[in-house]
């Protein structure tokens, strides 16, 4: 078990292992912590997974672990690393099986107090509206034609279907669509599991949440995001569903037999990996994209079902409802990017599992509405807690690849949680702290407690201490979807 002796305290919130821990390492392992979450990681697996991500052939720069790591699957959860082209790999995951979970933020013209008389029948309206739970369908079942679209243009199919608005596009990361996407590398399994699934939740930690601004820290950067104080605004949580968990099923198997081909040995077989000048590395990629596509476009369609909900609510109030997106942001995804590595520009794909891209001020790749002041960085909190807008800088760049936290992290199970919590009561208590919950499961509610998931601030205070993103907002919630 890896402990605070093996690491080396670089500046307040930065701590190293270096590479000579251990000789297979290639690069050093970075962790960004306080030193109360940091001791909090090594009672998991997370650093020592970290560790292990250091081994990845072409690996560049340092692998990399968010304040609000955690142990995952073969790569922890909260974990950044790139991989040098055109020889470096990429690892299913090292990205997750929830390819492109992502998280959505739309804001309203309305302040709490013109909403509150209505937040019952709005919370019941989004819980019938916007389908949640395990397997569960939508209201948009995709035929084969509609499912190659899907897959191949990602949140631009929703354009033409009239459920996106141009501006949709613009504030959503890669304009809600991987260029390199190709349907034939998903396999038909997949395909069939998100037929019915799209405009859907999920179950976990997937979450629709109606929300309040209840402080704004950098009043320029809220004001080019659209953001102010006592405002409504909405968060959706959700990915690729099922379909994205079978892309990410078939290529880890389909990967093993892989690696020995090109004789990679790694110390944990949960790596696997492919080479990305390879047939086997190309056509993951290309799968992952299509996934990717698939998701943006089920947040899409739930933003649409959101709108049509409040739409509903205020039908006949004379109050103007209409929601705007900020930004839509993946946070388990694998991209093609130029940084700066060791004094030379690198092409590296860089892997964010549980991380969230954090672009600097004047970056191309950013709307020109946010290109003075850097991408906005959404942070959800755990259920009934606070959650954070953020923005990208410079300091992201320099230091982690462009990248920030993602959420709180988990620091107990699902089964543990269950043990220590009783869903309805957790539901009485949000309810009691005026959080309208909706939920299909109360054993789901207990796995999502908040005391199953680290402290938000402080995971903020280490983000924004380090330099790697900077506060704008918090959010607090005033109703909670969830499957």
């Amino acid at each position: 078990m890896i402990g605070l002796k093996e690491l080396q305290q670089i500046d307040e919130y930065v701590w190293e292992i270096p590479k000579t821990f251990r000789p297979d390492m290639r690069v050093p392992a970075r962790v960004y912590a306080s030193r109360a979450l940091l001791e909090q990681a090594l009672t998991d697996r997370s650093v020592e997974q970290l560790i292990n991500a250091t081994t990845l052939p072409g690996v560049a720069g340092y692998a990399i672990a968010m304040p609000d790591v955690h142990q995952g699957y073969g790569f922890p959860v909260g974990g950044v690393a790139a991989a040098a082209l055109p020889h470096g790999v990429i690892s299913p995951g090292s990205i997750g099986y929830d390819i492109n979970c992502g998280v959505r933020l739309l804001a309203s013209d309305l302040t709490y107090a013109a909403l509150e008389p209505y937040l019952n029948e709005l919370a019941t309206t989004l819980y019938k509206n916007c389908p949640s739970g395990m397997g569960g369908g939508g209201a948009f079942p995709l035929n084969d034609r509609e499912m190659e679209d899907v897959l191949s243009r990602g949140a631009a199919w929703c354009l033409d279907q009239d459920l996106a608005t141009p501006e949709d596009l613009l504030h959503t990361e890669a304009n809600g669509s991987l260029e390199g996407a190709r349907p034939g590398m998903v396999s038909r399994q997949a395909r069939e599991r998100g037929r019915t699934q799209l405009g859907t939740l999920g179950s976990g930690n997937h979450f629709l949440e109606v929300d309040r601004v209840v402080e704004i820290y950098d009043y320029d950067v809220a004001d080019a995001y659209g953001l102010r104080d006592d405002q409504v605004v909405v968060l959706i949580h959700c990915g690729s569903r099922g379909l994205g968990h079978q892309v990410c099923t078939d290529y880890v198997r389909d990967f093993q037999d892989v690696m020995q081909r090109h004789n990679i040995v790694l110390p944990d077989r949960e790596l696997v990996c492919a080479p990305l000048d390879t047939a086997e590395g190309r056509a993951y990629l290309a799968a992952m994209q299509a996934a990717a596509n698939f998701a943006f476009a089920n947040r899409q369609v739930l933003a649409m079902l959101v709108r049509e909900s409040f739409d509903a609510v205020f039908a006949n109030t004379g109050i103007a409802s209409q929601l705007r997106q900020v930004y839509d942001v993946a946070h388990n995804i694998a991209k093609i990017e130029q940084h700066r590595i060791g004094g030379r520009e690198l092409e590296v794909c860089v892997h964010r599992k549980g991380a969230t891209r954090a672009f600097a001020p004047q970056h191309e790749e950013l709307p020109a509405d946010y290109r003075s002041v850097g991408q906005p960085v959404l942070v959800p909190g755990s259920m009934g807690t606070a959650s954070y807008v953020l923005a990208g800088t410079q300091g992201a760049m320099e230091q982690t690849f462009g990248s920030s936290c993602h959420g709180a992290g988990r620091m107990m199970s699902r089964t543990a949680a269950k043990k220590q919590v009783e869903g309805g009561a957790l539901k009485q208590e949000l309810q009691r702290r005026g959080i309208r919950v909706r939920a299909g499961s109360t054993s789901g509610l207990a796995e999502e407690a908040p005391l199953a998931y680290k402290p938000i601030e402080e995971v903020i205070e280490v983000v924004t201490g380090a330099g790697i993103a900077r506060a704008v907002a918090r959010l607090e919630p005033m109703a909670v979807i969830k499957g």
